[in-house]
């Protein structure tokens, strides 16, 4: 039975209030969301249901390889569950400075800062190194986590055309503070398209900025084996440039990294308040992805794999008259008529035993839904094959043009 006692609201003149009507603005809300196509909803996955996966993100299919379940098995044996503390406190073991040390070697950074997510790296990265003397240029199409470290930092932001070199230089030709910082993805995570970062750094130096790069999709696939997009558009070890990672798609594992010269790093270790007031990262997903990225050192060609996979995929879905995006990296997608066709396509690939994501508005910058594909590079030709088949056979009829 719900619990329906009346309080007193004492700033209402003592007026009669109905706790359970305080979150009646919810059930509008999402009435909404249902009229739009734009329901969300969690299903549980089985560890082994049988169903070929092109949903997440793991990239060089690393997850259960069994090096890094290993790896993250002995250090939870050796250090326990859990990080104990901060980063700065207990929360840091010998295995956190492992990990830290060899990810800067490989992607060619001066230092490197392992954070519990991705996502608080971005924080981290966007309100630590700016302040309201900063003017942030952020790329139309950044992914939430940029998005939402503009909107906590105290800086002064644009918001700049997608992937317009051009267009960020006259903002910053006109900025008026004092310092500034242009934001992109490396790989934007919707269509899977690259960004201009050579012309970006150009851009940036003609014009005293700093350059931060999200490369949460571009490392372990873009760049020298997999060093990324960063390494890949010569910049690693750049003293104007930042890069961020994640440890949950190329590597397989969870958390994210702030890379870049010693002293951003530094600043941020005493700064960042996402750093320094969150628990540290766990030593299983600090030995995971320690393990993966030792792999990843000893087995370069994974990173061109990812690649290849990502081409055939799209060449074949394009063959078979989908709109299929040309793939920079790993993600490719295809267009779908609208929210809901995109939702209906995406169970029916699943029942049909094919995992694939869902991309819809407002997670879309564009508006235009699709259904996202992971490259992953371990994927054999056949399965390849049969993904683009299933794919192919439960397209609605007005998806990408076809008849």
């Amino acid at each position: 039975m719900v619990n329906r006692t009346v309080f007193e609201a004492p700033e209402a003149g003592g007026a009669s209030v109905d706790p359970a009507a305080v979150f009646d603005w919810l059930d509008e809300s999402a009435g909404q969301r249902a009229r739009a196509g734009l329901t969300r909803t969690l299903r549980s996955r089985a560890a082994d249901d049988g169903v070929l996966d092109l949903a997440g993100n793991d990239y060089l299919g690393l997850t259960r390889h069994p090096v890094v379940t290993r790896a993250a098995a002995d250090a939870a044996l050796r250090w326990g569950a859990g990080a104990t503390g901060s980063r700065l406190v207990t929360g840091t073991t010998a295995l956190h400075t492992e990990l830290e040390e060899e990810l800067a070697d490989f992607c060619g950074a001066e230092a490197a800062l392992v954070f519990s997510s991705g996502y608080t790296a971005n924080l981290a990265a966007l309100t630590a190194l700016t302040d309201p003397d900063t003017l942030i240029v952020s790329d139309a199409y950044n992914h939430a986590s940029l998005i939402d470290g503009c909107r906590l930092a105290r800086a002064d932001v644009h918001r700049a055309p997608h992937s317009d070199p051009v267009a960020v230089a006259g903002i910053l030709a006109e900025r008026t503070r004092r310092r500034a910082l242009v934001v992109t993805d490396s790989v934007f995570s919707v269509d899977g398209n690259a960004a201009p970062l050579a012309e970006l750094a150009a851009a940036t130096r003609r014009h005293g900025s700093a350059l931060l790069v999200d490369d949460a999709h571009g490392l372990g696939v873009l760049g020298p084996g997999g060093t990324g997009a960063t390494a890949a558009a010569g910049l690693a070890g750049a003293p104007d440039v930042v890069t961020t990672v994640t440890l949950s798609k190329s590597l397989g594992s969870q958390g994210g990294a702030v890379l870049g010269p010693r002293r951003v790093v530094r600043h941020l270790t005493e700064t960042a308040r996402t750093f320094i007031f969150d628990t540290g990262l766990a030593p299983a997903a600090a030995g995971a992805a320690l393990g993966a990225l030792r792999l990843l050192r000893a087995e370069p060609w994974r990173a061109e794999r990812a690649r290849e996979v990502a081409r055939a995929l799209a060449a074949r879905l394009t063959a078979a008259g989908l709109h299929a995006s040309a793939p920079d990296a790993a993600v490719v997608s295809v267009r779908a008529p609208g929210p809901e066709a995109a939702v209906a396509w995406a169970a029916d690939c699943r029942r049909a035993g094919l995992a694939v994501g869902c991309f819809r508005p407002p997670s879309v910058p564009d508006g235009v839904s699709r259904l996202r594909l992971t490259a992953r590079g371990d994927l054999t030709d056949g399965q390849i094959a049969e993904a683009v088949r299933i794919i192919a056979a439960t397209a609605p009829q007005d998806a990408g043009g076809r008849a």
